[in-house]
């Protein structure tokens, strides 16, 4: 009994681990989806709940967008990480 549940446990696991490489494997690397952080990031204001959302959902794309010399002076500055830390979104080490 005790051999089933951990294969059902395990297999459960699988299965939820699969349904995040699917989310991931969704997200369309798009730098505009981050617009509503603008005002967030240009001042002191704090996030909206939409920016944060927009944070997570385009959290896989924020390496490439480091990496874009027209985008890091946006993405890499003081307030994109203090917006990032507020909204629970840990600032990637690429």
């Amino acid at each position: 009994m005790k051999s089933s549940y951990v294969a059902i446990c395990t297999l459960f696991l699988m299965l939820i681990m699969a349904a995040e490489v699917q989310v991931t494997l969704a997200v369309t690397c798009n730098p505009t989806e981050l617009s509503p952080c603008v005002s967030a990031i240009t001042s002191n204001s704090p996030p909206s709940q939409l920016c944060c959302d927009k944070i997570k959902e385009q959290k896989p794309c924020l390496c490439q967008y480091l990496n874009d010399p027209r985008l890091k002076k946006f993405v890499d500055s003081p307030n994109a990480r203090k917006v990032a830390s507020t909204c629970g979104t840990p600032y990637p080490k690429c």
